[in-house]
């Protein structure tokens, strides 16, 4: 390809992802998104002891919870404790008899996804409750596990070569400024030491995902830029590039010190679809991979129903969230008592459950209207007019040329699922906030 048809090739793209939803647009959206995470995500929870058996036919995700981590990291709002190793190792054997209680109601998984913390502060019981996981449940056929750049090259890690499928690998940034900012910079060394030994974990695993943040205080268009350069150079099997979130528990760390004060969250989202593009598939709005097939951060979008295991886990099961303990000690007293962890619950309403859906299936760039109809004996335009008419009326949906059933998120309604499940999560998070707040010395 020569230079002038590589300059207009690069053009075409740049103008296959323009973003023309106005600033106003998606602020009002971000207004309107508080309100009902606010109104649904809330503490009217009632007691609850025990989950629900499964239903024949249905498909289940299992997650667990590593609440574990050496340091703690100002911008995270994730259910997490301070590693000590003892209560570490009890806890992983904890996990593994509430997951025999999984077993015992009757449920199998087709995926495990394991998530924290830091999932890897102890590899061998990490590597432990994996295998009795495969055991257990037979019906798995991907396991997906995060970690952080500090243990990929250490000789334990090995242990988990073979039994994880996926394993993603929290980044932020290549750009030593912003690792400094952020306290990464001491935890896991220069970016040239962190990239070296991605590079290196490629050839371990059969998805290498890394996870990129964008939004952060002096991440200019250069040094976004630069991060996707490096990235598209690295080649790794998936990408993930979540916006910073400031939420209640984060807010006096994260707004005045980490977030950018005035972002144009479209002009950095459109930089890295164009430079991602041609490079690799959209799995979500903001998950990339090299193949459209493969699992991804966001289970939720790809199950509907997702068993949590562990201190701080959510479930979502038929039309219902439940909550585990968020105190340690609790939930251990809970398993020693032969129960499981879970402690509260929420009813959705059908409607409510619909528009939590179509948030999914809209993060998922993608709506089946066959979906809606046979979850819900309505399609889309019935159930959620008012959702379908504003998506429509600001260009955010088109019919798919291929699929009748589908219909495809423009660049605009990319932007606006990355949006809308950037205030879900923060809506998600003022909720652990909230968990956690009660908690004493003895719960840790």
């Amino acid at each position: 390809m020569s230079l002038a048809e590589r300059a207009l090739n690069n053009a075409a793209i740049r103008e296959s992802n323009k973003i023309t939803t106005p600033r106003w647009m998606l602020d009002s959206l971000e207004h309107v998104m508080q309100y009902y995470t606010k109104r649904h995500l809330c503490l009217d929870t009632q007691a609850c002891d025990a989950f629900p058996a499964p239903i024949p036919g249905r498909k289940y995700m299992l997650y667990m919870h590593v609440p574990f981590c050496h340091t703690l990291c100002s911008f995270c709002t994730f259910h997490r404790f301070l590693f000590k190793e003892e209560k570490a190792r009890a806890y992983f054997i904890s996990l593994r008899k509430e997951m025999e209680m999984a077993k015992a109601l009757g449920y199998d998984f087709e995926e495990l996804y394991i998530g924290g913390g830091t999932t890897t502060v102890l590899v061998d019981e990490l590597a432990r409750t994996i295998e009795h996981a495969r055991n257990l449940f037979p019906g798995i056929k991907q396991v997906s596990c995060e970690s952080d750049p500090l243990h990929l090259t250490s000789a334990e890690f090995t242990q988990l070569h073979g039994l994880v499928d996926r394993l993603s690998v929290g980044v932020q940034s290549f750009n030593r400024d912003i690792l400094a900012r952020t306290d990464r910079l001491e935890k896991f060394g220069e970016p040239e030491v962190v990239y070296e030994k991605l590079l290196r974990a490629k050839d371990n695993f059969p998805i290498l995902n890394v996870d990129m943040i964008f939004g952060f205080q002096g991440q200019t268009e250069e040094v976004l830029q630069n991060d996707m350069d490096m990235l598209t150079r690295l080649g790794p099997r998936q990408i993930t590039t979540y916006p910073l979130m400031v939420t209640h528990q984060t807010r006096k760390s994260a707004k005045g010190n980490l977030a950018a004060a005035d972002q144009d969250i479209r002009k950095d989202y459109e930089l890295i679809l164009n430079s991602l593009k041609g490079h690799y598939d959209q799995l979500t709005a903001w998950s990339f991979g090299k193949s459209n097939e493969e699992g991804f951060d966001e289970y939720v979008v790809n199950y509907d129903d997702y068993l949590g295991l562990g201190s701080g886990s959510f479930s979502f099961l038929h039309d219902t969230l439940y909550v585990n303990s968020f105190s340690l000690r609790r939930y251990q007293e809970r398993i020693a008592a032969g129960k499981m962890g879970v402690e509260s619950s929420k009813h959705y309403s059908r409607h409510a459950v619909m528009q939590y859906r179509f948030l999914l299936n809209l993060f998922g760039g993608r709506i089946s209207k066959s979906y809606f109809k046979d979850q819900f004996g309505v399609s889309p335009y019935l159930g959620l007019a008012k959702e379908m008419a504003f998506m429509h009326a600001t260009g955010c949906l088109k019919q798919d040329p291929t699929d009748a059933d589908k219909l495809q998120a423009t660049p605009n309604g990319l932007m606006m699922g990355l949006l809308m499940m950037k205030n879900f999560y923060a809506g998600m998070d003022n909720v652990r906030a909230e968990l956690r707040r009660p908690l004493g010395a003895k719960d840790m």
